[in-house]
């Protein structure tokens, strides 16, 4: 075991020098390393601020504004927006917690789970297969908002290239994918110092362009009253139909849920994200909501809305009427998308990879594969139409809801929130905990429980797999952990 004495931060675990040194000689780059935590520059006010800004990102509003052709209204598309909230913010502390007491990044704690080899599986899946579409699929949606930039401020701007495409994309949003691909890719490789300051001056920005889009957007649709009263299709709900909707909006944020640690690390206490994530979330999640229903009722005064319109968001927008507000409106949601590819896509694709690869990636690298290959995979395939995302959400929670499910076992109650850190920076060819380096319980369980969920999509005609499919995320997660609560740790060579 490695020799770890307590801070004085309560809760806070400090590595000593000495085994991160030997860590660091194991081959172990700096950016894996755990964080001492004196070291630790992230209080409340930084969980608080770090989502605010990428919550509102067009993606997002696009994946909500499909619940409208599910046959919600208004309070119920707000209703499944807070539940979503609520889930998404007890993930962020449940699954953050191991990394703010030891510092480290979630490809590391992965391995005290799966085993030093075994974490493979679930680093890639979470880091390069997640990763490379969320960041093709945010930045096609942030290009054809940006589209409507463009020609309001180049009225023939939609004209460039006289109809062709691209492998499939129009010329012009083949234009605004570049540039958003562009300015995405130079603030990542920016560096982490830059980020930081760019999240703080970024939300609060995002925010106040926001609220007055909000303003007029009430106004345009005749007050709070219409604007609560939108349904497009008006038709019965059934619970389990709400309950999908949720599900498909945790899926949206399920990434940053299992590898929140690769944030929670640099908390100067266990309480900074305690406290910051819930109140961040909650807040931002509030004017989401509202943003969903007031631009959307706001459409409707225009004449009919089509809810299975792939832009039908942007439409949204541009149905504000003001060509400054909407121009300064969707700068804000692309620079909240941006954040979101950053922190929530990137980032982790680069910390995974250096910590399975690292002899070939850094940090820098890492990331930058992300955005490669998230273009390669033609990702303006996905958002062709609703049912194309959901597709995509189903598939996403299959993988990370059982990953979450089994970290969150392992971790709060096979372990007892203490993790081997000798067993995790293992010297080059030891096994660590498990024997062969893999937790074969914790690998069977992965992928069984992603089988079963994404079963509905195979066998269409047997209700409840389909069901079990609709509830993607929910379905992994419950199945991940208590199976592993049930056979997990058996494999285990050392505590």
């Amino acid at each position: 075991m490695s020799t770890t004495k307590k801070h004085t931060s309560p809760g806070l675990v400090d590595v000593s020098i000495s085994d991160l040194e030997i860590y660091a000689e194991r081959g172990y780059s700096p950016e894996v390393l755990p964080i001492p935590p004196t070291d630790r520059t992230w209080g409340i006010r930084e969980y608080i601020s770090v989502w605010m800004g990428p919550i509102h990102n067009i993606l997002s509003y696009f994946t909500v504004v499909g619940f409208f052709a599910l046959g919600l209204g208004a309070t119920q598309v707000v209703a499944a927006i807070f539940t979503a909230a609520i889930i998404v913010s007890i993930g962020y502390v449940l699954n953050g917690h191991a990394a703010s007491r030891y510092g480290i990044p979630f490809a590391m704690q992965l391995r005290n789970t799966f085993g030093v080899r075994g974490a493979l599986l679930p680093t890639l899946l979470r880091g390069l297969i997640a990763g490379f579409v969320f960041f093709g699929v945010t930045t096609i949606a942030s290009a054809q908002a940006l589209d409507v930039v463009l020609t309001r401020i180049f009225p023939t701007f939609m004209e460039v290239g006289n109809g062709a495409s691209i492998l499939g994309l129009a010329v012009p949003t083949a234009i605004s994918y570049a540039i958003m691909w562009i300015i995405t890719v130079a603030l990542y490789l920016g560096g982490m110092t830059f980020i930081d300051k760019f999240s703080k001056w970024a939300s609060p920005a995002v925010y106040v362009l926001i609220v007055i889009g909000v303003v007029i957007a009430i106004s345009n649709a005749g007050g709070l009253g219409k604007t609560f009263a939108f349904d497009p299709i008006d038709s019965p709900v059934t619970p389990l139909v709400f309950i999908s909707c949720v599900s498909v909006l945790v899926s949206n944020w399920a990434g940053p849920i299992v590898n929140i640690g690769d944030l929670t690390r640099n908390a100067k206490s266990v309480k900074a994200p305690i406290i910051g994530f819930p109140v961040g979330v909650l807040v931002s999640y509030a004017l989401f909501a509202l943003v969903t229903v007031a631009f959307m009722a706001s459409l409707a005064t225009l004449g009919d809305v089509d809810v299975n319109n792939p832009t039908i968001f942007v439409d949204a927008i541009n149905s504000i009427g003001n060509p400054v507000v909407v121009i300064l409106l969707i700068l804000a949601m692309n620079v909240g998308a941006i954040a979101f590819v950053v922190f929530g896509n990137m980032l982790p694709s680069g910390l995974q990879m250096t910590a399975q690869l690292p002899k070939y990636f850094n940090v820098k690298t890492g990331g930058l594969l992300a955005a490669v290959v998230g273009t390669a995979i033609l990702p303006w395939k996905f958002v062709e139409n609703t049912d194309a995302l959901f597709f995509f959400y189903s598939f996403i929670g299959s993988m990370f809801g059982p990953i979450a499910g089994i970290m969150l076992a392992s971790y709060w109650f096979e372990r007892r929130r203490q993790l081997d850190l000798e067993g995790i920076y293992v010297a080059p060819g030891e096994p660590g905990l498990y024997p062969r380096g893999i937790n074969m319980v914790a690998l069977g369980i992965l992928i069984v429980s992603f089988l079963i969920t994404m079963s509905g999509k195979l066998f269409t005609t047997v209700e409840f797999l389909v069901t079990v499919n609709n509830l993607a995320f929910f379905s992994g997660l419950i199945i991940g952990f208590l199976a592993y609560l049930a056979i997990g740790g058996r494999q285990r060579t050392s505590a």
